[in-house]
């Protein structure tokens, strides 16, 4: 029997597309875990840090500044480097980073480790990479998109035009890269993450800008769900009507059959 050949993905295309459709400020990123450390050097002209990071500094980088990042266990902290994939939790982690979480987002170190308990991690490698997208230098494990709230709307509208889902997300507080890149690597759906104070203070996230981590399948049925709805009518920007208009008038055109009742 005749070996089937992997289909390729034009990256480039899709990136292109999503941020036409959607006028995203800055390129997804892509992201991938390593098992070992020696993978980073198959892949062309990546960045690899020489100094400690948080992991959102990375895809800053990519998305900003079209950097691809090579990154390992040495450039991150114990509670980056185990979220992002990087580092197995030993119970003497979680009892320092309890410690540390109860002087600030917790009252206690009990609380911290409810926390603690069950935010996801990605299993642990030798490294991780992370780059624009749309440079195809690799096949990601995980999109991650950020926008605004109405872009982050429209792209779940777009996902959900076909084989309808009622999606479903998290929030554990400080640690957004739990709540998006985790959750999505280990679940295979798509994961909404309001951005933390730490990615926004290092990762240079706005104050406006949320965050989806998509698993790769689903990119291709992003774009032509996007492009379903811009057929109709619904798209990026959204038209404001304001409060003093007559919302019947706009709507028996949008829904001609259900206003005819």
């Amino acid at each position: 029997m005749e070996k089937k050949e992997a289909k390729v993905i034009d990256w480039a295309g899709l990136t292109q597309e999503m941020e036409r459709l959607l006028r995203l400020k800055t390129s997804p990123v892509a992201y991938k875990r390593l098992e070992k450390i020696e993978e980073l050097e198959k892949i062309p002209d990546v960045m690899r840090l020489n100094r400690m990071a948080s992991f959102c500094q990375a895809p800053a980088l990519a998305r900003m500044g079209g950097m691809t990042v090579g990154v390992t266990r040495d450039n991150l902290g114990e509670r980056c480097a185990r979220i992002s994939g990087l580092a197995a939790t030993t119970e003497k982690e979680v009892s320092w980073e309890a410690k540390a979480f109860a002087t600030t987002w917790f009252a206690t170190e009990e609380e911290a480790k409810k926390q603690m308990a069950v935010y996801p991690l990605v299993p642990p490698g030798e490294a991780l990479v992370v780059a624009p997208l749309g440079s195809g230098k690799f096949d990601p494990d995980v999109i991650l998109i950020y926008g605004n709230p109405a872009q982050m709307m429209l792209l779940m509208n777009a996902l959900q035009f076909k084989d309808y889902e009622r999606f479903q997300f998290f929030f554990i507080g400080e640690g957004a890269c739990a709540d998006g890149l985790a959750q999505s690597y280990t679940t295979g759906k798509p994961a909404l993450a309001i951005p933390c104070m730490g990615e926004r203070a290092f990762g240079t996230v706005t104050e406006d800008e949320l965050l989806l981590a998509l698993p790769p399948k689903m990119m291709t049925k992003a774009v032509e769900g996007l492009k379903a709805l811009r057929e109709r009518h619904i798209g990026y920007p959204i038209m404001y009507l304001g409060p003093l208009c007559d919302p019947s008038v706009v709507l028996t055109q949008i829904y001609p059959e259900w206003y005819s009742h």
